[in-house]
């Protein structure tokens, strides 16, 4: 089944076509895309490879000023042999257009803010940072420009994901009611102790990955009201480890769930989707499955429940194809910068941050 991927904000999305330097003749060999990284702090930041070895681009280099980072992850495949820059460096290389910031979380805001200001595409990695108006001007910024912001959430394009899009837009599920969500797992001590650094907890480092698909089926919501515990005896760190987030809408309710130590949690990590006509439920969402149950048959879909199975999901080589297309101008981005800024409000509220700092 054909599955069409711009379903986000359909309104906001169809205005936001990205400038570029116009499209290829349909009998050439599309022009390689100069592309750099700034950062290799990020805990996704060796998504270099999936660009390496990508034919749509052009890696020319990284950006990482501590010398430490650099030592440590200079021999390994998503970096080995790329020349190391300093960011003005890179910013000014000839033809480079787009920059992944893949920095520590910390100073993701900062150097993507630098990069819009020079006139550059972004990928820009999760969460957004903590600053709500920082982010808000670099998304400004960028819609000025006619830049691609995209965030580098990891479920966008998953396979069971396009799905229940689909599913939605052609009304099979009737009227949605009812998200329920969870992304955990076992957090180690060493990872716990940098994480506790930020004051969202586990909301804010893994809840924003589904908290985005949340927004994506249900719109910003009303009223988002968060539980927050540091629930682990064994940790003597200030992270907050179990969080619960409910998030109101008109006629429907949404809980998101995140821990730091929940075991196995890889394989419970769910999406479930429940309208008045139908259930949508993905599990496990990083090796997709789904049960999908319906009030009567849909296309080649019987009533009651049905599982339904998924080609391999990897991470980013859809978002990496995707960015390609956008910034050759071949297709509008799916994702608005409103729907971003939604997304961005929601995950500070759930994770107990303030909105204005």
């Amino acid at each position: 089944m054909s599955v069409n991927r711009r379903r986000f904000i359909a309104a906001s999305a169809a205005g936001l076509m990205i400038s570029s330097g116009g499209v290829e003749a349909a009998d050439a060999e599309p022009k390689r895309i100069r592309i750099g990284q700034i950062g290799v702090g990020h805990a996704h930041a060796s998504k270099l490879a999936v660009y390496r070895d990508s034919p749509d681009y052009e890696v020319v280099g990284i950006v990482e000023p501590d010398d430490a980072l650099w030592q440590r992850a200079k021999s390994q495949p998503a970096y080995r042999g790329l020349p190391r820059m300093t960011r003005q460096q890179l910013l000014d290389t000839a033809g480079v257009q787009a920059v992944l910031v893949e920095t520590r979380v910390r100073d993701l805001l900062d150097n993507a803010e630098a990069c819009i200001a020079a006139g550059k595409h972004i990928h820009l990695d999760k969460p957004a940072g903590e600053s709500l108006p920082q982010f808000e001007r670099i998304l400004a910024a960028a819609e000025r420009q006619g830049l691609l912001v995209q965030l580098g959430y990891m479920y966008r394009y998953n396979p069971a994901i396009l799905l229940l899009h689909d599913f939605l837009q052609r009304g099979w599920l009737g009227e949605v009611f009812e998200i329920h969500t969870v992304m955990s797992k076992v957090i180690p001590a060493a990872s716990r102790r940098s994480l506790a650094e930020y004051r969202g907890g586990t909301m804010f480092e893994l809840g924003c990955h589904i908290l985005d698909l949340v927004v994506g089926v249900l719109g910003e919501p009303a009223n988002v009201t968060p539980f927050i515990q540091h629930a682990s005896s064994e940790h003597d760190d200030s992270l907050k480890d179990n969080m619960l987030a409910v998030l109101q809408y008109p006629q429907a309710l949404a809980t998101v769930k995140s821990s730091a130590q929940e075991v196995a949690g890889f394989g419970r990590r769910h999406f479930v989707v429940c309208g008045s006509e139908g259930t949508f439920h993905i599990q496990p969402l990083d090796n997709p499955s789904a049960r999908v149950a319906l009030s009567k048959p849909r296309g080649p879909y019987k009533a009651g429940y049905q599982d339904v199975t998924f080609p391999k999901f990897t991470r980013y080589v859809a978002d990496a194809a995707d960015m390609a297309q956008i910034i050759r101008g071949e297709k509008a981005s799916d994702f608005s910068y409103a729907h971003d800024l939604a997304v961005q409000r929601t995950l500070l509220k759930a994770s107990g941050l303030p909105l204005g700092e």
